[in-house]
């Protein structure tokens, strides 16, 4: 061989060493944000999951690729959304909201499912128990239709002279909103107030609820919990000042923007928790063996703001146990 075309091949051979280096690297494994609600509404949830998952190890775009997906509140996009991950076989699918989880547990039995739901898991067939899960599916329980009762105590102290209190649920969610509504009643009946019961599935269902609330003479208002209501949030708070309602809402981004006050887990706790479990089962733990985690902490959040121009006196009971005040 001659020179020349000796040193050809050799740079040719050197060119192509780092082309194989790269191919014999393995893929980053991908995650699937699974979200029934829009982009918008779930805002501060997905920087608190990126920093649980950062305490495993895994950051976006380094070492793992994460894809997000939201419904827009569509149950047929939905179930699509987790069909096609099954088939695309990620990593690992993060379900938030009940819905989400529950189109991930039918759409699979064999990709980690990793969710953050307000329901009890137990009862919607998710897990088979909090401690050993079973299946392919773990994750976190904020039990927020647990706290109902005590969301209308709060409600009930702040304004004691109400004889009507109504609640705003989500009537495509009905095992979520039979546990609240359930809870309501028999909470209200020890307290001697009457309950009304609005559907607020639509921006429509919201202003005509809001309107029969008036008509009915309700002196007060709860927001379910469930999370179809924090993309409606900025209706809400411009209805319940429209009409002067006291209004209590489940989670403190909503006083933050303008509401009276709210009550519930502490939701970035729990996005956090999912992107751990979710991190833990890429360095190769199972679902079945992360049991499923409740939540511990709960907050009151006030606006003092709004109780002013609502013309309310906040209780110093009340303002002793809040956890975030707004002045």
């Amino acid at each position: 061989m001659r020179r020349r075309d000796f040193i050809t091949l050799l740079g040719s051979a050197a060119a192509a060493w780092p082309l194989a280096a790269r191919a014999q690297q393995p893929a980053m494994p991908t995650i699937a944000w699974l979200d029934f609600q829009s982009r918008e509404s779930t805002r501060e949830a997905v920087p608190a999951f990126q920093q649980g998952l950062a305490e495993t190890g895994y950051v976006e775009g380094r070492n793992v690729v994460i894809e997000y997906h939201w419904a827009e509140g569509n149950h047929d996009r939905l179930q699509a959304l987790a069909t096609d991950l099954v088939r695309r076989q990620v990593a690992v699918i993060a379900a938030v909201t009940t819905p989400s989880a529950l189109a991930a547990k039918a759409a699979t039995q064999t990709v980690p499912v990793v969710f953050r739901i307000g329901s009890d898991p137990v009862e919607l067939g998710l897990v088979a128990g909090f401690n050993r899960p079973a299946g392919n599916v773990t994750g976190v329980a904020l039990l927020a239709a647990d706290i109902t009762a005590k969301r209308l105590g709060v409600l009930h102290e702040l304004v004691p002279a109400v004889a009507s209190i109504a609640m705003l649920i989500n009537p495509d969610n009905p095992i979520y909103a039979q546990a609240e509504t359930r809870d309501l009643q028999s909470a209200a009946r020890s307290l001697g107030v009457r309950v009304l019961v609005l559907n607020g599935g639509t921006e429509s269902d919201i202003a005509a609820g809001f309107a029969r609330l008036v008509e009915q003479r309700a002196g007060a208002l709860l927001i379910s919990a469930d999370t179809s209501f924090y993309a409606a949030r900025d209706q809400i708070i411009s209805l319940a000042a429209h009409y002067a309602i006291p209004t209590m809402f489940f989670e403190s981004a909503s006083v933050s923007a303008g509401g009276l006050l709210s009550y519930g887990p502490d939701l970035l706790a729990g996005n956090r928790q999912v992107g751990l479990y979710a991190g833990r089962i890429l360095r190769g733990e199972k679902p079945a063996d992360l049991p499923v985690a409740r939540t511990t902490k709960f907050e009151l959040a006030i606006n003092l703001k709004t109780a002013k121009t609502l013309g309310l006196t906040m209780p110093p009971t009340i303002l002793a146990m809040a956890d975030k005040v707004i002045e």
